[in-house]
């Protein structure tokens, strides 16, 4: 299998605020972003993502472990861009963690 691109998290984190900025009555994101509950619809989506990835693991049901985890990292990149969290935040994180660790 050849090797992913992860650039695309980064092409749709782009995508996700511009929805963000640019609001198109047809896109899902500006759904969720300007949904009545606020926040609360975008965690709500969070937490059914992270259960339905659980329970594709728990079942050892490889398809959909990875289409429940792509909707899980779709709904956690839409919550990241609601608070204004960047990816090159998140990389910087995992970066001092990583180097953290090669130190422990």
């Amino acid at each position: 299998m050849p090797e992913a691109d992860l650039s695309i998290l980064n092409r749709v984190y782009e995508i996700i605020l511009n929805r963000k900025e640019n609001y198109d009555e047809n896109s899902y994101v500006c759904k969720l972003l300007n949904h009545r509950k606020g926040m609360n619809k975008i965690l709500e989506k969070v937490g059914e993502e992270s259960i339905e990835t659980i329970l594709a693991v728990r079942n050892e049901d490889h398809k959909e472990i990875v289409s429940e985890s792509s909707d899980l990292i779709f709904h956690l990149l839409v919550l990241l861009a609601a608070n204004n969290v960047t990816l090159d935040e998140i990389a910087a994180e995992l970066s001092a963690r990583h180097e953290k660790m090669k130190r422990d």
